[in-house]
């Protein structure tokens, strides 16, 4: 670590008797001494600092983060698109972010109104009878989504349907969601295109299944034109099709997964409708499903009355609570801005600009990236590494080289189908002058690759840690000031 380039932490600027901030003296009689066991026996360590340093040390650690109001960030199924500053605006309203989660229905009316309007909208969005916004991300709505078909299948007695069906080019969180659910994953394999083989799908179905997760488009980025067929086939051995979200960002206006045969489906309100995406949260993962399916849905619930109020309700054959009360809000306004801010038109606008972009980067850079599947993709698409392979420079190489010139890696090694699996999504929100910028970046590495190697393989040259031992950072994180020291850096 470049301790001089990288700076030093909060507790080497500490000194002691150094005050930032005092807290106002006692106003109530001490009320007792706490329990013995409760006491430290060495006062915390915490740093002591003036304000000036605290706001310099913190202000310049945030400068080594990156984000989409930073710079360019391709990165693959992730959709990770700009945040209109509206939405921020409009969710900070203090009558919006100040409201109290208990607030009784008559005195939250607006925003019950929102709320419900979101869901319909989004119902809309998805071809979908009704929608929760209650599941906090995308994962989450999954196993929320999952849930649901477990209590489907339940409530008609139905208690053998114990697998799910998942593409072997899924995302990781499909099999994952599907064993939180406590179900057991069967994987079907794809087409080379990596769209599902349906013949390989079709001796998999049988009384056993409770329902077949898919992705469309799928994770290459190619559009599952055999939907219609493969809802045939699942419905007819009486499982359901669910549909992850995490794609739909090109199919805004122009196809809907409700029409296509789905019967559940979530969308991540980070990834296609602009709310914040990263950092561990807040998040938002909606669920959607088809007509004899909303009483499964987790409570509460927002509905209109006949007199026009907006009230909480549950339902009997409820699978139950599955958050705090209605899920992020602030979330949930962020894209009820976005959506009304871009209408119907402005959806549709931005799901073809997604896949012309996605489709001008491929073709501009497949001069030197092995491009596997040939075709127009959608939103993304998947190169195999570099064509010229005898440098020895890899897909790691390339992500990492990518930081030196301030962009950040696109997705790599996933999915699984390549072995140099290099994922790009550029989204719709970036200019024509960006992506050729990036598509320059590109070739400039390529070439490098060809004629300096080792610089690529060392790469990067400019960031504070250059490349970390990612298995031990998992295994043995650094978490406290204490840690650093053991172990003398």
């Amino acid at each position: 670590m470049n301790r001089e380039y990288y700076g030093k932490l909060i507790f080497e600027l500490s000194r002691p008797g150094r005050v930032g901030y005092g807290l106002p003296g006692r106003q109530v009689p001490e009320s007792g001494a706490l329990p013995e066991g409760l006491l430290r026996e060495q006062p915390l360590r915490l740093p002591e600092v003036d304000e000036p340093s605290v706001v310099r040390h913190y202000t310049n650690v945030s400068t080594n983060n990156f984000g989409v109001d930073t710079g360019f960030y391709p990165l693959g199924s992730c959709t990770m698109k700009y945040n209109p500053k509206i939405n921020e605006q409009m969710s900070a309203m203090p009558r919006m972010s100040g409201m109290h989660p208990a607030t009784p229905d008559y005195a939250s009316q607006g925003a019950l109104e929102a709320y419900y309007t979101l869901q319909k909208l989004l119902a809309e969005i998805g071809g979908m009878s009704e929608f929760t916004l209650n599941p906090f991300a995308g994962a989450h709505g999954e196993l929320t989504g999952l849930m649901v078909i477990r209590a489907y299948h339940q409530s008609r007695g139905d208690y053998g349907r114990t697998k799910v069906i998942v593409p072997d080019s899924a995302h990781g969180t499909n099999p994952a969601s599907a064993a939180v659910a406590g179900l057991k994953v069967v994987e079907v394999k794809s087409n080379p295109d990596g769209t599902v083989d349906v013949d390989a799908l079709r001796p998999l179905l049988d009384d056993t299944v409770a329902a077949v997760m898919m992705t469309n488009p799928n994770t290459l980025g190619i559009f599952e034109k055999h939907v219609p067929e493969i809802a045939e086939m699942v419905h007819a051995a009486g499982a359901l099709l669910y549909y992850d979200g995490a794609n739909l960002n090109p199919m805004l206006g122009m196809a809907r997964p409700g029409d296509m045969g789905f019967d559940v489906m979530h969308i991540n309100l980070h990834k296609t409708f602009s709310t914040p995406h990263g950092g561990g949260g807040p998040g938002s993962g909606p669920v959607g499903v088809r007509a004899g399916l909303e009483k499964f849905l987790p409570e509460p619930r927002v509905k209109k009355t006949d007199a026009g109020e907006y009230i909480l309700t549950g339902d009997a054959d409820s699978l139950g609570s599955v958050s705090a009360t209605l899920g992020n809000f602030g979330v949930q306004l962020k894209a009820l801005s976005y959506i009304l801010s871009l209408g119907s038109e402005g959806l549709k606008e931005a799901g073809k600009l997604a896949t012309l972009n996605a489709n001008y980067v491929k073709e501009s850079l497949r001069d030197m990236y092995l491009l596997p599947i040939e075709g127009v993709c959608k939103h993304e698409f998947v190169f195999d590494g570099l064509i010229d392979k005898s440098t020895g420079v890899t897909t790691l190489d390339v992500a990492k080289r990518l930081l030196d010139y301030g962009y950040h890696a696109p997705t790599i090694y996933f999915p699984l189908l390549f072995h140099e699996s290099l994922m790009i999504e550029p989204t719709e929100t970036e200019s024509k002058d960006t992506l050729d910028s990036f598509i320059d970046v590109m070739h400039r590495i390529a070439k490098e690759a060809k004629t300096d190697p080792e610089m690529v393989k060392s790469a990067p040259h400019n960031t504070p840690i250059s490349r970390p031992d990612d298995t031990q950072a998992a295994l043995r994180p650094l978490t406290t000031y204490a840690d650093i020291c053991d172990e003398g850096l």
